[in-house]
């Protein structure tokens, strides 16, 4: 074996998916296994989701070292960590690669890492794995896209590793690897019915300033539309699942791409529900037809404020209007909607969050879900905030979601601001129907609205330390 490849995310070691209970198959390093078989190389793959921590360090120590390659992201930073440090213990030559490391390169070498891949990993492993597995650490070197250290024990980065320019040319994810039955029994088990995922392209040309691009850069590099549908007619052959989820930043990029998908869908005769993320301005009537057309079934939306201000200031590119309108169209060609929304931006002050609320109720997705703005390293967002940046756990046990923002209104303010909107949101849906014997809910849901008001106003005061 010249390449064991492991991921650290334990699904059942995760308290909020137990909730959800939707994983996915970790389409990342299923690439990077397919580029590399395609050229002889001998690789392994270790899922950790369905598996435990002892089971992959059991593993460690009865399989022959050779090279290990960990994706990490800012989810299972804890566990890459102690997976690094169990497998230089085992005798393991050791790698990293994904969203992380590379805002944290000597972080990952000082936790065990021989060399931290910094981008798109296909091409870098294809020439690092030699080096690593026998050849001379001297040409390190010329790896482009690595940091790693050098004899003298200082870290040394390689010039960054250039994107593949046609995506067309790589091999589908070896999904045969591993057991994708297991995702669709968990799915069919919970939901009623399996889902797999896949991408169409690589990279988001957005500026939103919170966000990461560490991997596929800010581009956009579009498979062909036929070749798309290839793959979605042998993962319906092979694996016969009842829905898709095209798991690209923006699926909606490319109207003309998106009216070729569909003609090849139709001509071949295959249907698949699916949903996806979009922009809301890149959702238009013509759009939002074909993805009615194509069995598009849910849309989400990332909205993450109803105030103009903040949006601007996250440098999302869209208005409040533009979103309200595209989950008008949606619901207008039966697609529901699922929106994105985000409390505690920079700058965000009370009118921004009843804006929100406002916005919200106005809009009327059919879910949304919300989260408390934090820094990821490497982000403008984070340069902008990062002298304010509180880290409350050792690096190795935490992640960057873990950052307080001195100034920043406290934790139990934006769990106020939660618990308003979803009383307001789910009042006002109760209103609508116009059920009779809802006077005992509808009273208890104006308390909580109360309530929630009492504890912003109890709360504002109070800011991260």
């Amino acid at each position: 074996m010249d390449l064991l490849l492991t991921h650290g995310y334990f699904l059942y070691d995760d308290p909020k998916e137990l909730q959800v209970m939707k994983p996915y198959a970790p389409l990342g390093i299923l690439y990077l296994a397919s580029h590399l078989r395609a050229r002889n190389f001998d690789i392994e793959i270790f899922d950790t989701t369905f598996s435990s921590w002892p089971e992959l360090q059991r593993c460690l120590w009865s399989t022959r070292p050779a090279v290990l390659g960990v994706y990490a992201n800012l989810m299972t930073r804890s566990n890459v960590v102690r997976t690094l440090r169990a497998a230089k213990e085992a005798g393991w030559k050791t790698m990293v690669g994904g969203p992380e490391p590379g805002a944290y390169v000597e972080e990952y070498l000082a936790a065990g890492a021989d060399a931290v891949v910094i981008g798109e990993g296909e091409i870098t492993l294809e020439e690092l794995l030699p080096i690593l597995n026998g050849g001379s650490l001297e040409d390190l070197h010329r790896v482009h896209g690595i940091a790693f250290r050098g004899e003298d024990g200082c870290t040394q980065r390689t010039p960054p590793r250039a994107l593949i320019p046609e995506i067309d040319g790589q091999p589908w994810p070896n999904r045969e690897s591993i057991a994708i039955e297991r995702y669709l029994e968990v799915w069919r088990q919970h939901h009623g019915r399996g889902s797999v995922s896949l991408i169409t392209a690589r990279g988001c040309p957005y500026e939103c300033r919170w966000c990461s691009h560490a991997v596929y850069g800010q581009t956009h590099r579009r498979r062909k539309p036929a070749s798309v549908v290839d793959e979605v007619e042998w993962i319906l052959e092979r694996y016969s699942p009842e829905m898709l989820w095209f798991a690209d930043d923006v699926f909606t990029i490319h109207h003309g791409w998106l009216a070729q998908f569909a003609v090849e869908m139709k001509r071949r005769n295959l249907h698949i529900p699916f949903e996806c993320i979009s922009r809301a301005d890149r959702l238009n009537p013509q759009a939002v037809d074909l993805l009615a057309q194509l069995d598009c079934f849910r849309i989400w939306i990332g909205s993450e404020s109803g105030s103009q201000r903040v949006l601007d200031a996250m440098g999302r590119g869209v208005t409040v209007e533009q979103v309200q309108t595209a989950v008008e169209l949606c619901k207008s060609r039966g697609i529901q909607t699922g929106m994105f929304l985000m409390w505690g931006y920079e700058g965000e002050e009370l009118d921004d969050i009843e804006a929100t609320i406002q916005h919200v109720k106005r809009s009327g997705p059919d879910v949304f879900l919300t989260t408390v703005a934090y820094p990821i390293r490497g982000t403008p967002y984070f340069d902008e905030v990062g002298e304010r940046v509180v880290g409350t756990k050792k690096w190795a046990e935490g992640s960057d979601r873990d950052f307080q923002i001195r100034g920043r209104h406290s934790r139990q303010f934006y769990q106020n601001a939660d618990r308003l909107l979803r009383a307001e949101v789910e009042l006002q849906h109760l209103l609508s129907l116009e059920m009779p014997g809802g006077d005992g809910t509808i009273v208890e849901l104006r308390q909580r609205i109360d309530q929630a008001r009492e504890g912003i106003k109890a709360t504002f005061s109070e800011v991260e330390a």
